[in-house]
């Protein structure tokens, strides 16, 4: 007995009984979730679909590609936690990896892209003996970046805590990717929020 996405089985919106003119088609088929886990080494499976189509069944994960949209900047950084999900704690408990899900990931990538296009280093640690050295040139261009340079408190927070808070974009279980942007702004504080509430 398959999963099936037709509606024969259902009653009429009356409550009747509604007979079944066909049995089940290909079309209608439906597959038994991904749940894609955040745990160990990247494992994709390959799934042929309609017309030799191909969906990408991610079942386990480790990196993935984000946006600092505020900044226009992309890095593959490693995911860290599951900490919110709006349609179901369970998802959180198990580490489930689904679109709209908020997670944790490394800031490390990004700490060192903001070093390097502001020579200002985020973070608790403040290096002294082991200061990068930029050329003349690299140094002018950061300086006239500076002008510009704004960062939201809480961001800094959490560049010091070393892990950004991030939304899912992908759907890992169709594309086999976990990509996704970091959170900020009004949609930062919404979702802290609810994470103390949480608590």
């Amino acid at each position: 007995m398959g999963i099936s996405r037709s509606s024969h089985h259902k009653r009429r919106a009356t409550g009747g009984r509604r007979n079944s003119i066909r049995m089940k088609r290909k079309f209608e088929l439906g597959r038994p979730p991904a749940m894609t886990r955040l745990m160990g080494p990247k494992r994709v499976r390959i799934v042929r679909t309609m017309g030799g189509n191909r969906k990408f069944r991610a079942l386990r994960l480790e990196t993935g590609n984000f946006s600092w949209a505020s900044e226009g900047v992309s890095r593959k950084t490693r995911l860290m936690d599951v900490v919110y999900n709006a349609s179901n704690n369970e998802l959180v408990r198990t580490k489930t990896l689904v679109k709209n899900a908020v997670i944790t990931i490394d800031a490390t990538p990004f700490k060192t892209w903001y070093e390097s296009q502001y020579g200002v280093q985020l973070g608790k640690k403040k290096a002294t003996d082991e200061e990068q050295t930029f050329s003349k040139t690299a140094k002018q261009k950061q300086l006239a970046r500076k002008k510009h340079q704004k960062l939201d408190s809480k961001l800094e927070d959490q560049f010091n805590s070393g892990r950004l808070y991030a939304c899912i974009a992908s759907r890992p279980g169709q594309s086999g990717r976990c990509d996704g942007y970091i959170l900020e702004g009004k949609e930062l504080e919404f979702y802290m929020k609810k994470l103390k509430s949480k608590r």
